[in-house]
């Protein structure tokens, strides 16, 4: 067989696409022009990211029509530098250009004592011999040979490739990469009083592979996708459809889909991420959504119990309690409430307009998890400063011989705002499983086989007393 050698720097004939998943890493998928002779060919291209997994790596005919074997692929990812030259020419002697104020620009020769170039590391001072006297720096601007053959200016992929006929064609590269990410973040506005809050979402791209990407069609892959790391020494249409705030203009800049078991978002239009750049897109917005404020009191202090733990065991334990009210946002992400959409994950930041100047102020905020349409979501804020809680417990005893506890709590809830508010107090009967409540000031909602809730409307400087007696059998 006829064999031929042929050096091809590939360069991208179309632009990237991109696809950024929200777990630290990004499909590339890019266009290499290939003019294969018939036999042995050497392809190169040169503008692959600096992060690129190279057993990832995919080169084939989209229409696959053509055939050729890939023999051998590399990936070089050592890019000449000032330092990394200085280290080929450690014990050798080159020229500076020393520039001095008042003086015309003068060369200098010096020998390279130490480059100072730490693979993989911080890089020290250089050492450079002149006139016999070493040199803590370099004394000028240094002046290198011309290049070998076998320096890359970028990361690099090359492959040899054996072709049976000759074939010219623009093949299809694809590969996975890290050091592109992306992520969600809402801003809720809401009034000082009201349930209605106006919602814009913002998707942040950032770019820390090494490489830019001129105009890129990206597409942004939503959910938790399974990929092994190695270890270390149904619509964005409705972003377009959904009533937006007064005066937006209704241009769908994400539109989305779904994709096997996640969702991917597209950005419409074609655009520039450049390398150590971070870029936003607005792709949801929405007024006039109806968000519950939610008030919990969970008095209890339990933190990893397990049911049946405490049976026999220490009378004190659950018995320690905070004085703190919970604020939540509640609401469903449904068309009904002006939303509707698949919402990936991101943080949320809350801010209250005040209604005397009409200035916004942030008062919270707390992280989203991938939400599907028409699911309710519940959002802490924080801690309310005038509704008030106190848990005391009032008695316990055991009964080991006829295999029973029994338990009793009061609970007190004070509303010190000037309007009325609903606080939910929330129990947990963590000591067995088998329970009845004997005695009780007022009626409950069993959330969960060990948590019930009770429900306390309050007027303004109101105070309510809920008491209730468990009785655990075993």
């Amino acid at each position: 067989m006829k064999f031929v050698l042929l050096a091809c720097i590939a360069a991208p004939a179309l632009a990237a696409d991109l696809t950024i998943y929200n777990q630290e890493f990004a499909v590339v998928r890019d266009a290499v022009p290939m003019d294969l002779k018939a036999g042995l060919n050497e392809l190169r291209f040169a503008n692959a990211t600096a992060q690129v997994e190279p057993d990832s790596v995919v080169l084939r005919d989209p229409t696959g029509k053509a055939t050729w074997q890939i023999l051998e692929q590399s990936y070089r990812n050592d890019p000449v530098s000032q330092p990394l030259l200085l280290s080929l020419f450690e014990g050798q002697v080159i020229e500076f250009i020393r520039q001095e104020s008042q003086k015309p620009d003068r060369l200098v020769r010096g020998k390279v004592i130490r480059s100072g170039f730490v693979p993989g590391g911080e890089n020290v001072e250089p050492i450079i011999e002149v006139e016999g006297k070493l040199v803590f720096e370099l004394p000028g601007r240094p002046q290198f040979p011309a290049l070998g053959t076998d320096t890359v200016l970028k990361p690099t992929l090359a492959w040899k490739v054996n072709a049976p006929a000759p074939v010219k064609l623009d093949a299809e590269l694809a590969y996975i990469t890290g050091g592109l990410t992306w992520q969600a973040s809402y801003n809720l506005v809401q009034p000082e009083k009201g349930d209605t809050i106006d919602v814009v979402g913002w998707v942040t791209m950032k770019n820390e592979s090494g490489t830019a990407f001129p105009e890129a069609k990206i597409k942004l892959m939503a959910g938790d996708v399974n990929k092994v790391v190695a270890p270390r020494p149904e619509r964005m249409r409705a972003f377009a459809d959904a009533p937006a705030a007064a005066g937006a203009a209704d241009i769908p800049v994400v539109t989305e889909k779904t994709f096997d078991e996640y969702h991917l978002y597209t950005l419409a239009n074609r655009t520039t991420l450049r390398d150590k750049e971070t870029k936003q897109v607005e792709f949801v917005r929405a007024a006039g959504v109806k968000a519950d404020r939610v008030y919990v009191y969970d008095g209890a202090l339990i933190e990893g119990w397990q049911v049946g733990t405490m049976v026999g065991g220490d009378p004190g334990y659950g018995v320690t309690s905070n004085k703190k009210v919970a604020v939540y946002r509640e609401f469903k992400n449904s068309e009904a409430n002006k939303l509707g959409m698949p919402l990936p994950k991101g943080r949320v930041r809350f801010y209250t307009q005040d209604a005397a100047d009409n200035s916004m102020q942030f008062v919270g905020e707390n992280e989203l998890d991938h939400t599907p349409k028409d699911e309710l979501i519940r959002l802490y804020v924080g801690n309310s400063f005038d509704l008030v809680g106190e848990r005391r417990r009032i008695d316990f005893k055991m009964d080991e011989g006829n295999n029973r506890a029994e338990e009793s709590f009061e609970i007190k809830v004070r509303n010190r705002k000037k309007e009325p508010a609903e606080i939910r107090v929330v129990e947990h009967l963590y000591r067995w499983v088998s329970w009845e409540l004997i005695e009780k000031s007022q009626d409950f909602i069993k959330k969960d086989a060990q948590t019930i809730e009770f429900r306390a409307p309050l007027k303004p400087d109101e105070e309510k007393i809920i008491t209730y007696k468990v009785r655990y059998t075993w």
